[in-house]
This record gives structure tokens, sequence and C-alpha cells, in this order.
């Protein structure tokens, strides 16, 4: 692996490491947190060759539509949607509710807010 690569995988892991509990980020805004625009996908397999070690909390890295990305009805999908409602994490019609996923998933927020 490129030292490149290792440098990007570390800032995708400290990303991911660093959404608050009951929160939820899309792997387009960890691939940007990251300093990665446009390697969405490249976050999954970050997330899938993460050492155990790390306990990263990859059940809250969701797909751009706020939903689970894993085969719905799958064992791991069960799993990660009982993660997440074990923080607070609210569904509704499979979707997280808008409240735990941050400012990625409201434009005109992210575009508005005051800044310090």
């Amino acid at each position: 692996m490129a030292v490149t690569d290792r440098k990007l995988l570390e800032r995708i892991w400290a990303a991911v490491a660093a959404i608050p509990r009951g929160r939820v980020a899309s792997y387009g805004a960890i691939a940007r947190r990251a300093g990665a625009p446009r390697r969405a996908r490249f976050v999954g397999h970050a997330l899938k060759v993460a050492p155990a070690r790390l306990k990263l909390p990859w059940h809250r890295v969701l797909n751009a539509q706020g939903r689970i990305s894993l085969p719905p009805g799958s064992r791991a999908h069960r799993l990660q949607r009982r993660l997440l409602e074990a923080e607070g994490v609210r569904f509704s019609n499979g979707r997280v509710e808008r409240a735990a996923r941050g400012d990625d998933a409201d434009l005109d927020a992210f575009l508005w807010r005051p800044r310090d």
C-alpha cells in the first residue's frame, strides 16, 4: 500500500472516530472531512480494512440518502440499525431522521450557518 493511501486511511479512520454518539455521517461527508472529496467508496474500503483495535463506530456511517447501505434484512443491517437505535438515533421509512445527520444533511444550514 502506498504511503499516501495509508495516510488517507488514517484520516478517514480519524474522521469516523470523531462522529459523536447519536449522530451519523455519510460516506461522502467522511471523505470530505478526510481531505478526499469524491472518494466516498474509498471510505467503505477504509472501514472494511480498519484494524479491530481501533474500535471505530462504523455503524454511524450511512449512505447519502441517510440509509444503511448494507443489504436490508441482512444480519449486518440489523446490527447497524440496532447499534444506532441504542444511541437514540431514530428512523423514519428506513432513513435516519435529519436531526442525527449533522451539517452535511442540510445544505441550507451548511451554507448559511454562522462561522466562528
